[in-house]
Protein backbone atom coordinates (compact mmCIF):
# COMPACT_ATOMS: atom_id res chain seq x y z
CA UNK A 1 0.00 0.00 0.00
CA UNK A 2 1.36 3.42 -0.95
CA UNK A 3 1.87 6.28 1.46
CA UNK A 4 -0.90 8.22 -0.32
CA UNK A 5 -3.35 5.36 0.21
CA UNK A 6 -2.46 5.13 3.88
CA UNK A 7 -2.91 8.86 4.29
CA UNK A 8 -6.36 8.66 2.69
CA UNK A 9 -7.38 5.81 5.00
CA UNK A 10 -6.04 7.65 8.04
CA UNK A 11 -7.79 10.88 7.06
CA UNK A 12 -11.13 9.11 6.65
CA UNK A 13 -10.84 7.29 9.99
CA UNK A 14 -9.76 10.46 11.79
CA UNK A 15 -12.70 12.38 10.36
CA UNK A 16 -15.12 9.77 11.66
CA UNK A 17 -13.45 9.77 15.09
CA UNK A 18 -13.44 13.57 15.38
CA UNK A 19 -17.06 13.73 14.21
CA UNK A 20 -18.22 11.06 16.65
CA UNK A 21 -16.37 12.48 19.63
CA UNK A 22 -17.92 15.87 18.96
CA UNK A 23 -21.38 14.35 18.52
CA UNK A 24 -21.04 12.32 21.71
CA UNK A 25 -20.27 15.48 23.68
CA UNK A 26 -23.19 17.31 22.05
CA UNK A 27 -25.55 14.40 22.79
CA UNK A 28 -24.52 14.25 26.44
CA UNK A 29 -25.06 18.01 26.66
CA UNK A 30 -28.58 17.58 25.26
CA UNK A 31 -27.87 19.41 22.02
CA UNK A 32 -28.63 16.32 19.92
CA UNK A 33 -32.12 15.12 20.82
CA UNK A 34 -32.39 11.39 21.40
CA UNK A 35 -28.64 10.86 21.58
CA UNK A 36 -26.42 8.74 19.34
CA UNK A 37 -24.90 5.27 19.07
CA UNK A 38 -21.14 6.05 18.95
CA UNK A 39 -19.04 4.38 16.25
CA UNK A 40 -15.79 5.21 18.07
CA UNK A 41 -13.35 2.29 17.78
CA UNK A 42 -14.87 0.67 14.69
CA UNK A 43 -13.64 3.20 12.12
CA UNK A 44 -11.34 0.73 10.33
CA UNK A 45 -14.34 -1.33 9.19
CA UNK A 46 -16.29 1.42 7.43
CA UNK A 47 -13.18 2.99 5.93
CA UNK A 48 -11.57 -0.26 4.81
CA UNK A 49 -14.77 -1.45 3.13
CA UNK A 50 -15.77 1.83 1.48
CA UNK A 51 -12.26 2.33 0.09
CA UNK A 52 -13.22 -0.34 -2.46
CA UNK A 53 -16.50 1.26 -3.54
CA UNK A 54 -17.27 3.69 -6.34
CA UNK A 55 -19.83 6.48 -6.48
CA UNK A 56 -22.15 4.08 -8.31
CA UNK A 57 -22.08 1.46 -5.55
CA UNK A 58 -24.53 1.38 -2.64
CA UNK A 59 -24.52 0.78 1.10
CA UNK A 60 -27.12 0.11 3.76
CA UNK A 61 -26.29 1.02 7.32
CA UNK A 62 -27.38 0.55 10.93
CA UNK A 63 -28.40 2.52 14.01
CA UNK A 64 -24.62 2.96 14.55
CA UNK A 65 -24.21 4.37 11.06
CA UNK A 66 -22.37 7.70 11.09
CA UNK A 67 -19.07 6.03 10.22
CA UNK A 68 -20.51 4.21 7.20
CA UNK A 69 -22.16 7.36 5.89
CA UNK A 70 -19.02 9.47 6.24
CA UNK A 71 -16.77 6.77 4.77
CA UNK A 72 -19.05 6.63 1.70
CA UNK A 73 -18.44 10.32 1.10
CA UNK A 74 -21.13 12.19 3.02
CA UNK A 75 -20.53 15.83 3.88
CA UNK A 76 -20.06 16.01 7.69
CA UNK A 77 -21.79 19.38 7.72
CA UNK A 78 -25.01 17.97 6.33
CA UNK A 79 -24.81 14.84 8.49
CA UNK A 80 -24.46 16.89 11.66
CA UNK A 81 -27.23 19.20 10.47
CA UNK A 82 -29.42 16.10 10.16
CA UNK A 83 -28.55 15.04 13.70
CA UNK A 84 -29.60 18.47 14.94
CA UNK A 85 -32.90 18.19 13.06
CA UNK A 86 -32.36 21.14 10.73
CA UNK A 87 -33.38 21.81 7.14
CA UNK A 88 -29.77 21.57 5.93
CA UNK A 89 -29.63 17.90 6.88
CA UNK A 90 -29.65 15.10 4.30
CA UNK A 91 -33.30 14.45 5.02
CA UNK A 92 -34.20 17.99 6.06
CA UNK A 93 -33.98 17.00 9.72
CA UNK A 94 -36.61 14.27 9.48
CA UNK A 95 -34.28 11.28 9.67
CA UNK A 96 -31.95 12.12 12.51
CA UNK A 97 -29.07 9.96 13.69
CA UNK A 98 -30.48 6.55 12.78
CA UNK A 99 -31.93 7.28 9.34
CA UNK A 100 -29.41 9.37 7.39
CA UNK A 101 -29.63 8.72 3.65
CA UNK A 102 -28.33 10.26 0.43
CA UNK A 103 -29.34 8.51 -2.77
CA UNK A 104 -26.89 10.57 -4.83
CA UNK A 105 -24.02 9.03 -2.87
CA UNK A 106 -25.49 5.53 -2.92
CA UNK A 107 -26.36 5.69 0.79
CA UNK A 108 -29.67 3.84 0.98
CA UNK A 109 -30.12 4.74 4.60
CA UNK A 110 -29.11 3.95 8.11
CA UNK A 111 -31.78 1.90 9.87
CA UNK A 112 -33.01 1.69 13.43
CA UNK A 113 -34.36 -1.84 12.89
CA UNK A 114 -31.68 -4.44 13.62
CA UNK A 115 -30.80 -6.39 10.47
CA UNK A 116 -33.30 -4.60 8.24
CA UNK A 117 -30.64 -3.21 5.93
CA UNK A 118 -29.86 -6.70 4.63
CA UNK A 119 -33.20 -7.03 2.85
CA UNK A 120 -32.88 -3.54 1.36
CA UNK A 121 -29.37 -4.40 0.18
CA UNK A 122 -30.53 -7.60 -1.50
CA UNK A 123 -33.31 -5.68 -3.24
CA UNK A 124 -30.89 -3.03 -4.45
CA UNK A 125 -28.47 -5.73 -5.61
CA UNK A 126 -31.28 -7.47 -7.54
CA UNK A 127 -32.09 -4.16 -9.23
CA UNK A 128 -28.42 -3.61 -10.11
CA UNK A 129 -28.14 -7.09 -11.59
CA UNK A 130 -31.35 -6.59 -13.55
CA UNK A 131 -29.93 -3.39 -15.05
CA UNK A 132 -26.84 -5.30 -16.12
CA UNK A 133 -24.53 -2.90 -14.29
CA UNK A 134 -21.43 -3.83 -12.33
CA UNK A 135 -22.72 -2.10 -9.22
CA UNK A 136 -22.12 -3.65 -5.80
CA UNK A 137 -24.17 -3.23 -2.63
CA UNK A 138 -22.63 -3.46 0.85
CA UNK A 139 -24.82 -4.17 3.86
CA UNK A 140 -23.37 -3.32 7.30
CA UNK A 141 -24.81 -4.88 10.46
CA UNK A 142 -23.68 -5.96 13.92
CA UNK A 143 -23.28 -9.40 15.44
CA UNK A 144 -26.59 -8.86 17.21
CA UNK A 145 -28.34 -9.02 13.83
CA UNK A 146 -27.07 -12.51 13.01
CA UNK A 147 -30.16 -14.17 14.49
CA UNK A 148 -32.67 -11.80 12.89
CA UNK A 149 -34.92 -13.60 10.43
CA UNK A 150 -35.01 -10.78 7.90
CA UNK A 151 -31.21 -10.85 7.57
CA UNK A 152 -31.06 -14.62 7.15
CA UNK A 153 -33.80 -14.41 4.52
CA UNK A 154 -31.74 -11.76 2.74
CA UNK A 155 -28.75 -14.14 2.78
CA UNK A 156 -30.90 -16.86 1.27
CA UNK A 157 -32.33 -14.75 -1.56
CA UNK A 158 -28.94 -13.21 -2.36
CA UNK A 159 -27.42 -16.67 -2.64
CA UNK A 160 -30.27 -18.17 -4.70
CA UNK A 161 -30.27 -15.24 -7.13
CA UNK A 162 -26.47 -14.80 -7.11
CA UNK A 163 -26.71 -11.11 -6.24
CA UNK A 164 -23.77 -8.67 -6.07
CA UNK A 165 -24.00 -7.89 -2.37
CA UNK A 166 -21.30 -7.97 0.31
CA UNK A 167 -22.67 -8.62 3.79
CA UNK A 168 -20.40 -7.07 6.44
CA UNK A 169 -20.80 -8.19 10.05
CA UNK A 170 -19.22 -5.72 12.48
CA UNK A 171 -18.63 -8.13 15.33
CA UNK A 172 -17.98 -5.87 18.32
CA UNK A 173 -18.69 -8.73 20.77
CA UNK A 174 -21.86 -7.21 22.23
CA UNK A 175 -25.49 -6.87 21.16
CA UNK A 176 -26.27 -3.85 23.34
CA UNK A 177 -25.09 -5.55 26.57
CA UNK A 178 -25.44 -9.22 25.58
CA UNK A 179 -22.09 -10.91 25.09
CA UNK A 180 -21.55 -12.59 21.75
CA UNK A 181 -21.16 -16.10 23.15
CA UNK A 182 -24.51 -15.77 24.94
CA UNK A 183 -26.44 -14.85 21.82
CA UNK A 184 -24.79 -16.40 18.77
CA UNK A 185 -24.35 -20.14 18.22
CA UNK A 186 -21.99 -21.44 15.56
CA UNK A 187 -20.18 -18.23 14.67
CA UNK A 188 -21.07 -15.51 12.17
CA UNK A 189 -18.91 -16.61 9.24
CA UNK A 190 -19.96 -20.26 9.59
CA UNK A 191 -23.62 -19.25 9.39
CA UNK A 192 -22.95 -17.38 6.16
CA UNK A 193 -21.14 -20.41 4.72
CA UNK A 194 -24.32 -22.37 5.30
CA UNK A 195 -25.94 -20.30 2.55
CA UNK A 196 -23.16 -21.18 0.13
CA UNK A 197 -21.49 -17.79 0.34
CA UNK A 198 -17.77 -17.14 0.38
CA UNK A 199 -17.11 -16.03 3.95
CA UNK A 200 -14.04 -14.47 5.52
CA UNK A 201 -13.06 -13.24 8.98
CA UNK A 202 -10.65 -10.34 9.37
CA UNK A 203 -9.10 -8.20 12.11
CA UNK A 204 -11.48 -5.25 12.16
CA UNK A 205 -8.97 -3.06 14.02
CA UNK A 206 -6.52 -3.18 11.10
CA UNK A 207 -7.80 -0.94 8.30
CA UNK A 208 -5.30 -2.29 5.77
CA UNK A 209 -6.38 -5.88 6.50
CA UNK A 210 -10.05 -4.90 6.10
CA UNK A 211 -9.33 -3.04 2.86
CA UNK A 212 -7.44 -6.01 1.42
CA UNK A 213 -10.06 -8.58 2.37
CA UNK A 214 -12.89 -6.39 1.09
CA UNK A 215 -11.08 -5.77 -2.20
CA UNK A 216 -11.14 -9.48 -3.04
CA UNK A 217 -14.76 -9.97 -2.03
CA UNK A 218 -16.06 -6.81 -3.71
CA UNK A 219 -14.31 -7.80 -6.94
CA UNK A 220 -15.99 -11.21 -6.77
CA UNK A 221 -19.39 -9.58 -6.37
CA UNK A 222 -18.68 -7.18 -9.20
CA UNK A 223 -17.58 -10.03 -11.47
CA UNK A 224 -20.88 -11.85 -11.02
CA UNK A 225 -19.77 -14.55 -8.58
CA UNK A 226 -22.66 -13.88 -6.20
CA UNK A 227 -22.83 -12.62 -2.62
CA UNK A 228 -20.03 -12.71 -0.06
CA UNK A 229 -19.71 -12.27 3.68
CA UNK A 230 -17.01 -10.53 5.71
CA UNK A 231 -16.86 -10.71 9.50
CA UNK A 232 -14.81 -7.86 10.96
CA UNK A 233 -13.77 -8.48 14.56
CA UNK A 234 -13.86 -5.03 16.13
CA UNK A 235 -14.81 -3.19 19.32
CA UNK A 236 -16.69 -0.06 20.31
CA UNK A 237 -14.80 1.98 22.89
CA UNK A 238 -17.95 3.50 24.39
CA UNK A 239 -21.23 2.01 25.47
CA UNK A 240 -24.15 1.08 23.25
CA UNK A 241 -25.69 4.56 23.39
CA UNK A 242 -24.75 8.03 24.56
CA UNK A 243 -27.31 7.84 27.36
CA UNK A 244 -25.09 5.23 29.04
CA UNK A 245 -22.24 7.74 29.08
CA UNK A 246 -24.59 10.36 30.48
CA UNK A 247 -25.65 8.02 33.28
CA UNK A 248 -22.15 6.64 33.87
CA UNK A 249 -23.23 3.06 33.12
CA UNK A 250 -20.56 0.55 32.00
CA UNK A 251 -21.46 -3.15 31.74
CA UNK A 252 -18.09 -4.28 30.37
CA UNK A 253 -14.90 -5.09 32.26
CA UNK A 254 -12.75 -1.92 32.24
CA UNK A 255 -9.67 -4.06 31.65
CA UNK A 256 -11.28 -5.51 28.54
CA UNK A 257 -12.00 -2.02 27.21
CA UNK A 258 -8.44 -0.93 27.97
CA UNK A 259 -6.98 -3.93 26.10
CA UNK A 260 -8.99 -3.11 23.00
CA UNK A 261 -8.07 0.57 23.20
CA UNK A 262 -4.43 -0.50 22.86
CA UNK A 263 -5.41 -1.69 19.36
CA UNK A 264 -7.01 1.61 18.35
CA UNK A 265 -6.91 1.50 14.52
CA UNK A 266 -6.12 5.21 14.12
CA UNK A 267 -2.78 5.44 15.97
CA UNK A 268 -1.87 1.97 14.65
CA UNK A 269 -2.02 3.32 11.10
CA UNK A 270 -0.67 6.71 12.12
CA UNK A 271 2.53 5.09 13.37
CA UNK A 272 3.29 4.17 9.75
CA UNK A 273 2.90 7.75 8.53
CA UNK A 274 5.10 9.75 10.88
CA UNK A 275 4.34 12.45 13.44
CA UNK A 276 4.45 15.40 11.03
CA UNK A 277 2.01 13.84 8.57
CA UNK A 278 -0.35 12.80 11.36
CA UNK A 279 -0.28 16.26 12.96
CA UNK A 280 -1.07 17.93 9.63
CA UNK A 281 -4.01 15.62 8.90
CA UNK A 282 -5.34 15.88 12.46
CA UNK A 283 -5.34 19.68 12.31
CA UNK A 284 -7.11 19.75 8.94
CA UNK A 285 -9.76 17.29 10.13
CA UNK A 286 -10.36 19.25 13.33
CA UNK A 287 -10.92 22.42 11.32
CA UNK A 288 -13.34 20.59 9.02
CA UNK A 289 -15.43 19.30 11.93
CA UNK A 290 -15.32 22.72 13.61
CA UNK A 291 -16.86 24.12 10.42
CA UNK A 292 -19.47 21.34 10.41
CA UNK A 293 -20.51 22.18 13.97
CA UNK A 294 -20.86 25.87 13.16
CA UNK A 295 -22.78 25.09 9.97
CA UNK A 296 -25.21 22.74 11.71
CA UNK A 297 -25.81 25.02 14.67
CA UNK A 298 -26.67 27.92 12.39
CA UNK A 299 -28.93 25.95 10.05
CA UNK A 300 -32.67 26.79 10.13
CA UNK A 301 -35.12 24.48 11.88
CA UNK A 302 -38.22 23.06 10.14
CA UNK A 303 -41.54 24.80 10.55
CA UNK A 304 -43.92 22.62 12.63
CA UNK A 305 -46.63 23.41 10.08
CA UNK A 306 -44.64 21.36 7.55
CA UNK A 307 -44.61 18.22 9.70
CA UNK A 308 -46.41 16.13 7.06
CA UNK A 309 -44.26 17.34 4.19
CA UNK A 310 -42.28 14.52 2.50
CA UNK A 311 -44.29 11.89 4.38
CA UNK A 312 -45.91 10.70 1.14
CA UNK A 313 -44.73 10.76 -2.47
CA UNK A 314 -47.50 13.15 -3.47
CA UNK A 315 -49.27 16.02 -1.75
CA UNK A 316 -51.62 15.02 1.03
CA UNK A 317 -54.47 17.19 2.20
CA UNK A 318 -54.92 17.45 5.95
CA UNK A 319 -58.47 16.56 7.02
CA UNK A 320 -60.61 19.40 8.34
CA UNK A 321 -60.24 20.18 12.03
CA UNK A 322 -56.58 19.13 12.33
CA UNK A 323 -54.44 21.85 13.83
CA UNK A 324 -50.70 21.80 13.13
Amino acid sequence: MTSENRMALYRSMKQIREFEERCLAMAIAGEIDGGIHPYIGQEAVAVGICANLTDRDFITSTHRGHGHVLAKGADPRRLLAELLGTLEGFNKGRGGSMHAADMKLGILGANGIVGAGGAIASGAAWAAKSRGNAEVVVSFFGDGAMSQGVLLEAFNLAAIWSLPVLFVCENNMYATSLKLESGLAGGAARRAEGFGMVARTVDGMDVEAVEEAAAELVEGCRAGRGPAFLECQTYRFFGHHSVLELLGVEFRDPEEVARWRERDPIPLLGSLLGDDVVAEIDAAVKNKIDEAVEFARNAPSPDPKDALMYLYAGTTAVRPGVIL
